[in-house]
């Protein structure tokens, strides 16, 4: 179960006169934490550093002009939705830009969180079809959002179409799940996830 605003009051995780600060905050970012990360927080501690990580603070609410919108350039290096080619031999996929935490410092979180989150079939056909163009392409970092919040099949059907792909010889999940939400992490997630072992590359110093 996620937690929001109103939540993180009636768990004594934020003061109730900080309940307008939280709507304000999650007006503009989106605000969430599972129970798993709530349990770990000491609300009679205000240095503890797991709320430091996951629950809002008004500082969210100050811009500086050095601020930018995409602080680490995605944009830039997106040829099209739902890819990041930043570096000649990998890409990032992005399926999902929903999270089941929203970290306070992330540096995508003018993009997550919004509506469902989820890339349409079509895109992700598209994003499919540019790394099978770019044989330059050897490893692909599936993240969003996390990925671990798709159902098994469609992360089934993710590492399938990329095992296709004959250049492509590491699939990479970016997922907090396992720490935040760990009952998640089930049989059908691990059969579906587990990519082919990949051949040592010709350039590796260990080759």
């Amino acid at each position: 179960m996620a937690l929001h605003s109103e939540d993180l009051v009636e768990r004594g995780l934020v003061a109730p006169e900080r309940l307008d600060e939280m709507r304000r905050i999650a007006d503009r970012f989106s605000v969430a934490l599972t129970d798993d990360v709530a349990t770990l927080i000491d609300p009679s501690d205000p240095a503890d550093p797991i709320a430091a990580q996951f629950v809002p603070s008004a500082a969210e609410l100050t811009d500086a002009p050095e601020d930018r919108t995409d602080p680490i350039g995605d944009e830039r290096w997106s040829p099209l939705p739902g890819i990041v080619h930043r570096y000649p031999d990998r890409v990032l996929l992005k399926p999902i830009l929903v999270c089941p935490v929203y970290c306070r410092f992330c540096f995508r979180r003018e993009q997550v969180g919004k509506d469902d989150g989820v890339l349409p079939p079509e895109a992700l056909e598209r994003a499919f079809n540019y790394i099978g163009a770019h044989p330059e392409i050897w490893e692909v970092i599936v993240t969003g959002g996390d990925p671990f919040l798709l159902s098994p099949r469609r992360i089934g059907a993710i590492v399938r179409a990329l095992e296709a792909i004959p250049h492509v010889q590491v699939i990479r999940f970016h997922t907090r799940v396992p720490v935040i939400e760990p009952q998640r992490v089930r049989p059908a997630l691990v059969a579906v996830a587990k990519p082919r072992e990949a051949p040592a590359r010709s350039d590796d110093a260990s080759a």
